[in-house]
């Protein structure tokens, strides 16, 4: 996501550095490029002209301090603002009131749905009990796609009653919610692919039903700027209290992120980034300032590790680090599927610093080739006997044929693999050696 935007204001801030002194030309020039990197990642023109002209403000107006060239006092200033502009801090959903309740809303495609069921999905997985209400009944296939969702969620559905009108159904799912002890209840309401009238009744007559403390608008960010209309219509007749942008890793401009907040006034609380059940990340503004900026996001990579790495596999490999001897192939293959949990390449050099400044080619080529690489590696320990992966030093010239066969690779494939996997044990062995002729290396073994 912010691809495009990220590349042209790395190309404005590498021009600033260069500045031993700025002049208000120097601002004005800057920022005029600034602008057209927002318009261009299909910001609001509105939004892009108050951004510009808070940044200006700042930077005509402060003091440069004697720690940091002026051309950084000014990206200083542009991150500040994109934080403001984003909602200055992370706000969430009221889940104060038991149960709570979540209205989505959104029209056809935005994705509503399928956020209905990650959103379930996360919160079980923290301990709640989640209910999903299926009152989107006019869409085809609307009910069994949301039963599918909560079946893998593992949550509760909710379906309509013949003949039963969406206000019911949800006046009927409260109560239900109410009297089984539910702690959160997701109204999966009804779309269209535009907004018309129909449509906002039959909101508003869900919403007086159920009283929702939550009323979250579930917006494709891939629209661009048609989805800030689409926010502000839905707010003006519904008053929103927050939004969920989805599709932003299939949007390289990222513009609508940057406009419905001050657009609406409404905060972002959810962002989609991808369609597996996990690829749904709270919104921290600060954290998302950063990545447009190239600097990384380093706190959401370290949550993204913890979260994916398994603690009782973490805590067996650290005891077989200790003796070299006992690594096998079985534990190589745990640590490539513990890396393929974290997803795609490219998200994750989204979180790290500088991995803005590479070419989308050359980053797109060191995917690819990595997603191969693994995929190669992972077909090769499957194709051995699980005696093999214990004890890799049997793989003789026979085994080695057979194994390439098995992985449709050649035996070189394998060969290579071997070799890396020992050159790693030798390591671990000299890093242990190390540790031991150091002073105290005992307490570290």
């Amino acid at each position: 996501m912010f691809e495009r935007l990220t590349s042209r204001l790395q190309e404005v801030f590498r021009n600033l550095r260069g500045f031993g002194t700025l002049s208000e030309k120097n601002i004005q020039d800057a920022l005029r490029e600034v602008r057209m990197a927002l318009l261009e990642a299909d910001v609001h023109y509105a939004t892009a002209k108050d951004f510009i002209e808070r940044v200006k403000q700042k930077s005509l107006g402060a003091e440069v301090l004697a720690s940091v060239t002026p051309g950084q006092q000014i990206i200083k200033a542009i991150h500040d603002e994109l934080v403001e502009l984003l909602g200055s801090t992370r706000r969430d959903f009221d889940l104060t009131a038991l149960p709570a309740g979540i209205l989505l809303l959104g029209l056809h495609g935005s994705g509503k749905t399928t956020t209905a069921g990650k959103l379930a999905r996360q919160w079980k997985q923290q301990g709640k009990k989640a209910l999903l209400a299926a009152c989107d009944i006019r869409r085809p296939a609307a009910i069994e796609q949301l039963e599918t969702l909560g079946r893998a969620a593992g949550v509760d559905v909710l379906k309509p009653k013949p003949g039963e009108t969406v206000p019911d159904l949800g006046r009927r799912a409260l109560r239900h919610a109410r009297q089984n002890f539910y702690d959160i209840i997701l109204y999966d309401s009804g779309g269209r692919f535009q907004i018309d009238e129909e449509l906002v009744s039959e909101l508003k007559t869900l919403r007086a039903a159920t009283e929702p403390r939550n009323v979250v608008l579930v917006l494709d960010a891939a629209i661009g700027q048609e989805s800030v209309n689409v926010a502000k219509t839905f707010h003006e007749a519904l008053g929103l209290t927050g939004l969920i942008l989805t599709k932003l890793d299939g949007d390289a401009r990222g513009g609508a992120a940057l406009s419905v907040v001050s657009v609406t006034g409404c905060p972002i609380l959810r962002v989609g980034i991808g369609e597996r059940p996990e690829d749904l990340e709270t919104f921290h503004p600060d954290r998302m300032a950063q990545r447009i900026l190239g600097m990384g996001d380093i706190v959401s990579l370290v949550e993204k590790v913890q979260a994916t790495v398994d603690l009782e596999q973490a805590e067996t490999m650290q005891a077989k680090l200790r003796h070299a001897d006992a690594l096998d192939l079985n534990d190589f293959l745990n640590q490539l599927r513990q890396l393929k949990k974290m997803g795609p390449l490219h998200k994750l050099m989204d979180l790290i610093p500088g991995a803005a400044t590479l070419p989308g080619k050359h980053l797109n080529q060191i995917e690819q080739q990595s997603d191969q690489q693994l995929k190669m590696t992972e077909a090769i320990i499957l194709s051995m006997t699980p005696r093999e992966r214990r004890h890799p030093d049997i793989l003789n010239a026979s085994r080695r044929r057979r194994i390439a066969k098995g992985s449709g690779v050649q035996v070189s494939d394998v060969n290579n693999l071997i070799r890396n996997f020992r050159q790693a044990r030798n390591m671990m062995k000299k890093v242990k050696k190390m540790q031991k002729r150091l002073p105290l290396g005992g307490l570290f073994g």
